[in-house]
């Protein structure tokens, strides 16, 4: 199917009228017009591109996707894991008005083809041993493949082509709860989003990003090619991470910004003497889950830079966080406040009616950030509501516009008639000294319909009647306390920091069988 927006964000008009956000170049132009040639752009193990070899290679890129056959509004995609040759493509695809689509390198073979199914791609790339590979005609990369060697080396193509309303990407969402949703994303809106963060975060020509997050994921996107180039700076690729190797290249390349979640920061400060080695370090942001307060703090103490919460979605990147000129108390005990021009209404469960400030809803966003539709309407249409995108997350909004995420209206644990929500049970957990991070869920049970299950990551000296005493401590309903508890080394993700609750659901029904 061709793809083509299903939302048109209602405040357009009045963005475009006040200026700024909506007066923004296309990517390409706004990208790459903010590289100095000489200067690093792209580094990848051995191989180093600064901004003339880049550019050199998005040119000659995009000719080649056009001698392939590749249109305005066509759709590449690609299945790689995080390579240089992925920053190329998107910037080539966007240099000749094409739609990039990439793929998440760890989604497997039935899920790449509902996604191959949905995209049509004119052409697609890939390597060897990744499932686009064997579902299509894939281009392979680093695999020998001729093809890859024309299209790499076309006729140059200039800026121009694509216009500012025009689809630049389609990501998927993560498929937690059932088949992934195939988000749209214009050049207009993800142009806006990548100035509006360099300005939040005061980045300059002089930082370095070192992003582990995979490419197609909003946060690798975002962060490792729409940020670095907005700003002009390099970003440091890492195809697995690997807190050693990351603290490694952190020293060596004198990385100055991150962006990951609490589980990332944690690996990098149980490497001994990571806090001589990553000296440069001074902005990490943070998203996903298991962001207390307490994981601020010993982030602060334990890495010496500035360390915050952010809030964003597939959907919605990056909507809410605190910027550098903020009180710390902010990016510590709040999940930040819009940015810039986005907007944040906090409001009853299923309506868009506001609740008032200190009161916990359902978190409705919109801005110019914001994602133009799912692919399939009706989806659209759901998650629309009279304007605003219906997060599903529950969250706080304070009378100054901070807002503090609480858990998902889906997380509620139904104990016995009792709603429980998981991310309130989580920081109480996150309290405890001996716990680094930990993910609650509900089991089914015969008599009460859920009981509630932990999964923590930590010293192993919480068990159930240590939760029982701490949870007591904390005056907490004793409804709320953990009847599970199961100590792991890592917690299952799905994309970035996103815990997979489908499949932890499933273990602790099983753990509970054994028991």
């Amino acid at each position: 199917m061709r793809l083509r927006a299903t939302y048109r964000h209602p405040g357009s008009a009045r963005y475009r009228a006040a200026g700024g956000p909506w007066d923004v170049p296309t990517l390409d132009r706004l990208l790459d017009g903010a590289r100095r040639p000489s200067a690093p752009a792209v580094i990848d193990g051995e191989v180093r591109l600064d901004g003339a070899a880049l550019e050199r290679l998005v040119a000659a890129t995009a000719g080649g996707l056009a001698a392939a056959g590749v249109g305005r509004g066509d759709v590449v995609t690609w299945q790689l894991p995080n390579w240089w040759e992925a920053v190329v493509l998107f910037h080539a695809c966007w240099r000749c008005g094409a739609v990039a689509a990439p793929v998440h390198h760890q989604v497997g073979e039935a899920e790449v083809a509902r996604m191959v199914e949905d995209l049509a791609p004119a052409l697609s790339l890939s390597t060897g041993d990744l499932p686009l590979a064997g579902l299509v005609d894939a281009v392979g990369v680093r695999t020998g493949d001729p093809r890859l060697g024309a299209l790499l080396a076309g006729p140059p193509v200039a800026r121009g082509r694509p216009r500012p309303s025009d689809l630049a990407v389609v990501l998927f969402t993560s498929g937690s709860t059932g088949t992934p949703k195939a988000v749209l994303h214009t050049h207009r809106g993800l142009a806006y989003k990548a100035g509006a963060m360099v300005r939040t975060h005061g980045l300059t020509p002089d930082d370095v990003a070192l992003m582990p997050s995979p490419l197609a994921h909003v946060s690798g996107l975002l962060n490792s090619v729409l940020v670095p180039g907005r700003g002009g700076f390099p970003v440091v690729l890492m195809e697995k991470w690997d807190a050693e190797r990351g603290v490694r290249l952190a020293g060596e390349h004198r990385v100055s910004y991150m962006i990951g979640p609490p589980t990332l920061f944690h690996g990098m400060m149980d490497v001994p003497g990571y806090r001589d080695r990553v000296g440069a370090l001074r902005i990490v942001s943070c998203g996903a889950t298991g962001i207390t307060p307490e994981f601020v703090d010993a982030a602060r103490e334990g890495l010496g830079a500035v360390v915050k919460r952010t809030y964003g979605s597939t959907e919605a990147p990056t909507v809410t966080t605190s910027s550098w000129r903020d009180p710390p108390g902010r990016g510590r005990d709040t999940d930040g406040r819009a940015v810039e021009a986005a907007e944040v209404r906090v409001a009853e469960p299923g309506t868009t009616r506001a609740v008032a400030a200190g009161t916990r809803g359902e978190v409705l966003l919109r801005g110019p950030e914001l994602f133009v539709g799912y692919g399939r309407q009706a989806q659209t249409d759901e998650a629309v509501r009279r304007g605003w995108f219906a997060t599903g997350d529950l969250g706080v909004l304070d009378d100054e516009g901070w807002l503090t995420l609480v858990g998902r209206l889906k997380e509620l644990i139904i104990r016995g008639g009792e709603n429980i929500a998981s991310a309130e049970v989580e920081r109480i957990l996150e309290q405890h000294p001996g716990v680094h991070q930990a993910v609650v869920v509900g089991y089914p049970d015969d008599r009460l319909g859920e009981r509630v299950a932990a999964f923590v990551v930590g010293s192993g000296a919480v068990d159930v009647a240590e939760c029982g005493r701490w949870f007591a401590e904390r005056g907490a309903a004793r409804f709320k306390t953990p009847e599970l508890v199961v100590h792991v080394d890592e917690l299952p993700l799905l994309g970035v920091g996103k815990p997979d609750r489908v499949t932890l659901r499933r273990r602790a029904a099983e753990a509970a069988g054994r028991a």
